[in-house]
């Protein structure tokens, strides 16, 4: 009877409106690239000063809960995450919207989501006291085990190409090295700039990597960002649910590995949602279809995700120990509230936790209509956006995204240079997703593998600390099968299929026969070129202390190994032929160099007029540089006048949202 005192308790109309109101902006935030979750909350932390506790943490939790869902917006329209929770959600969300199926994407994002925060929200109304013990198991054998874990994904991402897939992990693990060492505090791979010492950030990078080179590419051609389908049914609710059904195992498995992880500290959404999509195909009879566009894998990285909102509480309540930054700033609005975190939380303060989570159910539950109505006009109006504003509006996002982190323009320059090295090495068979997972999972394992080292060296048994820990043997295991499952699969599948083979047929005879591969000459340069890396990064590492120079020089060791394999495996292969591969590509549809050229440069010239010039000043003129620069057709004066009205609109409505709601220091203006 008590709890349901506190689910009316909940249902107060000040307590809906909240809710409501927080999963709105929540989304909203969560769908612009850069402005994270935490940003959302920190700023909403002021005023619930003077709220009762309860109303407090409903409005944070919403806001909260809608951030994480609301990157997959992004992920699914731009091919850029909101949120870095929702990397795993481009790599199927973006084909389907590419193919026109964007609407049903977003809906089956919206419900996976809803789902997975139920069974968070749940697992932290009745599980709370138990799940939180399972963190303090957690120690840095662990950590790392888990993120080798989460490398493995690799293995699901690269099929056919797993040589270079290693390698842009490799890439992405230096990547996330430069900087001061986690452990140690050696200063490692800055060039002695200041620019570097802070480190990669990994929402700038994330934005750079994902983004940037869908840009370059947008500007290139005539041709419409989604497909337009005729009778494409806006967001196909009824073939949504029908497709989570035919998920449920996947949803369910997927909720429960994201509540899991939430409760680890320093995990959060972004590890939850790989390894949960690495179990989804790994598991899946369609596993060659994820990567495609397969809805099992926005269902798997979406209710993942969510379901560490409600598991990442357990230990904030609990142990007083955040699992993220939003948590950790929930954290600091409880103590100011006057609330005793610990395990007597909820028998001390049991109306006011008891409130909160369920409200925090109510706000998951109202994400399904806010998510749903939004996701039917964003799809919409993305499809029918003509290119010359789609472009350039892209661009604006992701370069005040990029500054909006940390006020700091040096981490725009730095998403427009991995933007550039991530669309080149993609012209060369690099995908952007493995460097991306070496970036996130990097600092994590190498916390994880020097803490243990020591450890174990003091204890005289390294050995045992990696591998002597029931945990870590459970991680080893998984990550083994995870990474040689497709190898497995590939090699024993045909044979099995041989066996039982009957007599072909003319018209199997006639089928088209695997292509045959060729040497790979841009590759191989590539890989010469990371060899030279790898050998001035062991060189580097010369003056570190022992704890700053192992892990760099094992990872640089190793992509010089996968390079090599890479060069030796092209050498194998017979040359292509003189007269060249085919090209079926009309002239008409051949992108154009000079515009992606023209968009790089425009780009990098817009960053560095915001720091010189101002924000509104070099935004405006940045639109309408990329907005020329994207227009394919000749258009009349009364048409530029337009574009021009709507670049003044989107700049001075972010200007105001940035500057007036978000408090986000912008550099002034030299004609205001």
């Amino acid at each position: 009877m008590e709890l349901l005192g506190y689910l009316i308790d909940s249902l107060t109309p000040f307590n809906l409106l909240l809710a409501l109101g927080g999963v709105i902006l929540g989304t909203v935030v969560g769908a612009l690239p850069g402005l994270s979750a935490t940003m959302a909350v920190a700023v909403l932390v002021p005023f619930t000063f003077t709220m009762n506790p309860a109303s407090a943490l409903i409005a944070l939790g919403a806001i909260y809960t809608g951030a994480i869902y609301g990157g997959a917006f992004a992920a699914i329209l731009v091919n850029t995450p909101g949120t870095p929770s929702a990397i795993a959600t481009t790599f199927d969300g973006y084909p389907m919207a590419k193919r026109g199926d964007g609407g049903l994407a977003i809906s089956i994002a919206t419900i996976a989501s809803v789902a997975g925060g139920i069974v968070g929200a749940l697992s932290l109304l009745l599980l709370a006291p138990p799940l939180a013990q399972v963190a303090l198991k957690f120690g840095p054998p662990e950590y790392f085990w888990l993120a080798v874990f989460g490398l493995t994904l690799i293995s699901v991402l690269s099929v056919g190409n797993t040589i270079k897939g290693l390698i842009g992990a490799s890439i992405g693990l230096l990547m996330s090295m430069i900087g001061v060492a986690v452990v140690g505090g050696d200063v490692r791979y800055t060039l002695d700039t200041q620019i570097l010492l802070g480190g990669i950030d990994i929402t700038s990078g994330l934005i750079g990597l994902f983004c940037i080179p869908v840009i370059i590419d947008l500007v290139a051609t005539r041709d419409p960002h989604l497909k337009v389908s005729d009778g494409d049914g806006g967001i196909r609710l009824g073939e949504a649910f029908r497709t989570t059904l035919r998920e449920k195992f996947n949803l369910i498995r997927s909720s429960v590995i994201g509540t899991v992880i939430g409760i680890l500290p320093g995990a959060g959404g972004s590890i939850a949602g790989l390894v949960a999509y690495t179990e989804a195909r790994r598991s899946s009879k369609q596993s060659s279809e994820y990567g495609t566009g397969h809805p099992g894998g926005i269902i798997a990285t979406e209710s993942a995700n969510n379901a560490t909102v409600g598991g990442g509480f357990i230990p904030t309540l609990v142990l007083g120990i955040p699992g993220t930054p939003p948590d950790a700033i929930i954290l600091g609005a409880l103590l100011v509230q006057g609330i005793k975190i610990g395990p007597t939380l909820f028998n001390d303060q049991a109306g006011t936790v008891y409130t909160f989570i369920f409200g925090l159910l109510i706000a998951t539950l109202l994400m399904l209509p806010v998510g749903l109505l939004i996701g039917r006009y964003a799809y919409r109006s993305i499809i029918s956006i003509p290119k010359a504003l789609l472009t350039p509006t892209i661009a604006f996002l992701v370069i005040i995204g990029s500054f909006a982190i940390h006020s700091d323009i040096s981490d725009t320059y730095m998403m427009i240079v991995l933007g550039v090295i991530a669309w080149v090495l993609e012209r060369f068979g690099f995908a952007a997703s493995p460097i991306v997972l070496g970036l996130i999972l990097g600092k994590i394992a190498e916390q994880g593998f020097v803490q243990s080292y020591l450890i174990g060296s003091a204890s005289e048994n390294v050995f045992g600390m990696f591998f002597g820990r029931p945990i870590s043997i459970a991680l080893i295991v998984a990550a083994a099968l995870t990474l040689f499952y497709p190898l497995i699969a590939d090699h024993i599948m045909p044979k099995k299929a041989m066996e039982i083979d009957l007599p072909r047929s003319a018209e199997e005879d006639a089928r088209p026969v695997k292509p045959l591969k060729y040497r790979d000459y841009p590759g191989m340069t590539i890989a010469g070129l990371l060899i030279v890396i790898g050998v001035l990064a062991i060189m580097g590492t010369a003056d570190m202390s022992p704890l700053g120079s192992v892990f760099p020089t094992t990872i640089s060791a190793a992509m010089i190994a996968f390079c090599l394999v890479l060069i030796a495996v092209n050498l194998l292969r017979p040359a292509a032929p003189a007269d060249g591969l085919p090209d079926d590509r009309s002239v008409a549809s051949k992108p154009s160099t000079w515009r992606r050229v023209a968009v790089t440069l425009a780009l990098a010239a817009w960053a560095v007029a915001i720091d010189q010039i101002g924000f509104i000043v070099a935004s405006l003129v940045g639109f309408v540089v990329v907005t020329f620069i994207s227009n394919h057709d000749r258009i009349g004066v009364l048409r530029w006048f337009a574009y021009l009205i709507v670049a003044c609109g989107i700049v001075a409505g972010f200007y105001l949202l940035m500057s007036e709601v978000l408090l986000i220091r912008l550099p002034k203006d030299v004609l205001f």
